[in-house]
């Protein structure tokens, strides 16, 4: 049946539909099987240092990927607030949002982080000798903790403007169809705006967990035994700095070119064609 002969049929369906394109296999992920190659190659042909550093790091490329992957499910919920209070027409959610932006934008990643392992455990401990409580006086603080709290806190205003420019995304429409239909605004938040911008904003999301992840080996300066500091104990040790941090920028590599594989898998399932 012809376009003609059928009302119903949109013009330019069909040349849209034939128009989508093919979704074929990613040819990066042999970039991610050379990598992979290259540290067994290592591991193998050289045992000592590259097998013994690898058995030494394992337990860093764990705390690397918990650091990371804890701070990133924080950022999102973190974010998603301080977009929203931004995009609030409430005066004093919108300047409190805007203010935490602004000033954790300006602030390096690595002072942050020094200031909530060395700074913020002082400032309890003075709450808690002033107030007279034992808790905050011999308060100590958790390395790995004040890691995850250093990275949320600085991503999660990096975040927020991914969440916000998402959400302006929209159209405009959109939310007031939904009101038409009696939702309110926080239900049509939820359920109609929200939804759509997730979809928008996954590629820079994406990027940013991949950037997260390099970042996280700046918590090797506050004695957090990632990755980074397994590996410079490891070279400090035998004195070997070619091999091991050839071997440790190799591991990051290939978690990174993992990570932007599995972003690019996401972004294809579910981008949507115009």
């Amino acid at each position: 049946m012809t376009d003609e002969n059928n009302p119903h049929l949109l013009p330019g369906k069909a040349a849209v539909t034939s128009a989508q394109p093919k979704r074929g296999f990613d040819r990066w992920w042999f970039l991610v099987a050379i990598v992979a190659l290259l540290i067994i190659y290592l591991i193998t042909a050289k045992p000592d240092p590259f097998r013994r550093m690898l058995v030494f790091i394992a337990d860093g490329v764990r705390i690397t990927l918990l650091v990371t992957v804890s701070s990133f499910l924080f950022v999102m919920v973190l974010g998603l607030i301080a977009g929203l209070g931004r995009l609030s027409k409430n005066p004093v959610i919108s300047t409190i949002a805007s203010v935490y932006v602004e000033v954790v934008r300006g602030i390096p990643l690595l002072v942050q982080i020094f200031a909530w392992y060395f700074a913020f455990p002082s400032i309890i401990q003075s709450i808690g000798v002033k107030f007279h409580i034992p808790a905050f006086e011999n308060y100590l603080a958790n390395p790995v903790g004040m890691a995850i709290l250093g990275i949320t806190f600085c991503y999660g205003a990096y975040m927020s403007e991914i969440y916000r420019a998402g959400i302006q995304s929209i159209a405009r429409g959109q939310m007031e169809a939904a009101r038409s239909l009696g939702m309110t605004h926080f239900q049509a938040m939820r359920y109609i705006i929200i939804p759509q911008a997730v979809r928008v904003i996954l590629p820079p999301v994406g990027n940013e967990f991949v950037s997260m992840l390099k970042d996280s080996s700046l918590v090797s300066a506050v004695a957090v035994a990632d990755l980074t500091r397994r590996g410079r104990e490891f070279i400090s040790q035998n004195f070997i700095p070619i091999e091991g941090w050839t071997l440790v920028a190799l591991v990051y590599l290939m978690m990174t070119l993992f990570a932007s594989r599995i972003v690019t898998w996401v972004e294809r399932k579910t981008r949507i064609v115009r």
